[in-house]
């Protein structure tokens, strides 16, 4: 019980502004077709939006399991790990489920269009059977959907690093880099399609040094000086010098460039996470926190307060991010991305709708239909007059909502009378070689005749 009346520690706002801005970069990104995905971070850099959210939520999970391990102990530790893995698995089967109706939707509505051999998840419907089992027990993860498997991962081993961190910090840092090495020599991978083989886009195994290198850093074990000339020149140099490498209309057309990026290409990869991603991301993270520490008024704004809203609420903004993003790829389909109004109409759209859900979910998070017993004494020494006046006021807003809830009451029964199938074409007809006189022929049936007949018989001649 006295863990209850211990305080709860303040959120980091600047850990929940970057984390929103990079689902905001994912939710443009994971568009399909997405003219503004070539204006992005990721083309102008060897990391982008994924390589900061996995770091950060490594961070984030230092601040919150790894207290919660300290303060509860590694039983109840366990019990909270446990509960966020059954959220995240249940996320990425709903983020399935979802896209998987918007890819049947999307080819209804842009016939020329095939959504679900675009999101490669035919296999899913020309075996529902066994790709229903392979996708609860993930062995299918199509590659739009592997960022959650991946991070569901890194959340089962989050209790062995921490353990291990029990022994030393050393032991657990060490494991993390010796997984990540013996990935790469040896080649090991999940298998993602049972059909193809084709392995996870993004391998656990070697994203997780990401996820535990942000782990290390939210648990302080590892620390850097905020005020530190030569490595803020080296960490400038270092992104500076990777603009051309990542920009493609620079290194396709200068060969010093393109020659360069193909001879790095094994150590920029980012299926495997390769070092150079890695080591990107820290200087930009570095960059990134000397910025904040320059300047942190600045995240006082509107905007940057409701991106940081974004950030508290990952999970389920994540999910709406990228069923909003193929949503916005079919509209795009439909208006075409000639139209720079259209495309900007669509992107900005969906952030929008991100930020709402956000506030909303922030909302719900507040508990707003419980009320204090301060709340409760208040409400009691209004006086009658004012009190019944509140009253009128709460039965007309319900008044004006009860169109609405009938409404929504109403929309399951019209759902399930819309037509399910196709008519039948008309070239299909059903032909018979019986003749008429066989199609219909007389039957007689002979029965006993009772005595209730005969009284009937009689009674009917009367």
């Amino acid at each position: 019980m006295g863990l209850l009346n211990q305080p709860q520690p303040m959120r980091n706002i600047q850990l929940d502004f970057f984390r929103g801005l990079a689902l905001m970069v994912i939710f443009i990104n994971h568009m399909p077709d997405n003219p503004w995905f070539w204006f992005t971070p990721s083309q102008y850099g060897l990391s982008d939006a994924a390589d900061v959210f996995v770091f950060l939520s490594g961070f984030a999970s230092a601040l919150a399991y790894g207290r919660c391990f300290e303060r509860a102990g590694l039983g109840l530790g366990l019990i909270r790990i446990l509960h966020r893995c059954v959220q995240i698995y249940s996320a990425h089967l709903t983020s399935f489920v979802l896209l998987a109706l918007i890819c049947v939707i999307g080819n209804r509505w842009v016939p020329e269009m095939d959504d679900i051999q675009r999101l490669n998840i035919a296999y899913f419907f020309d075996s529902t059977q066994q790709a229903l089992y392979d996708l609860f027990t993930l062995a299918y993860v199509p590659n739009y959907f592997d960022i959650l498997p991946m991070y569901l991962v890194m959340m089962a081993w989050l209790p062995i690093f921490w353990v291990l961190s029990r022994l030393h910090v050393v032991a657990a840092l060490s494991c993390s880099l010796g997984l990540y090495w013996a990935t790469w020599q040896y080649g090991w991978e999940f298998t993602a399609d049972p059909a193809t083989g084709r392995p996870w886009y993004f391998n656990p195994m070697c994203w997780q040094l990401m996820f535990f290198t942000g782990f290390a850093f939210g648990a302080g074990w590892l620390k850097v000086k905020v005020q530190c000339r030569w490595l803020t020149v080296l960490c400038l140099t270092l992104v500076l010098s990777s603009i051309p490498l990542g920009h493609e209309a620079t290194y396709a057309q200068i060969p010093f460039w393109g020659e360069l990026r193909a001879k790095l290409e094994p150590w920029m990869n980012k299926s495997h996470l390769g070092v150079l991603r890695w080591v990107h991301l820290l200087a930009v993270a570095y960059l990134m926190r000397q910025l904040c520490h320059w300047r942190p008024e600045w995240l006082n704004g509107a905007l940057p307060r409701a991106i940081i809203t974004l950030g508290q609420q990952s999970l389920p903004i994540f999910l709406c991010s990228m069923v909003l993003s193929y949503a916005g790829g079919i509209v795009l389909d439909r208006l075409g991305r000639e139209l720079t109004d259209a495309v900007a109409l669509v992107n900005l759209s969906g952030l929008a709708l991100l930020m709402i859900v956000g506030q909303i979910m922030a909302w719900l998070d507040t508990k707003p239909w419980k009320f204090s017993p301060a709340e409760g004494l208040t409400l009691r020494a209004i006086p009658v007059d004012l009190e019944q006046s509140g009253i009128a006021y709460r039965w007309s807003r319900q008044a004006l909502a009860l169109p609405f809830l009938i409404g929504l009451a109403a929309l399951p029964a019209a759902l399930s009378h819309q037509q399910r199938f196709a008519p039948m074409a008309p070239d299909v007809v059903v032909q018979t070689t019986m003749t008429d006189a066989e199609a219909i022929q007389p039957v007689e049936i002979h029965s006993e005749e009772t005595d209730a007949d005969k009284l009937i018989d009689s009674r009917q001649q009367l």
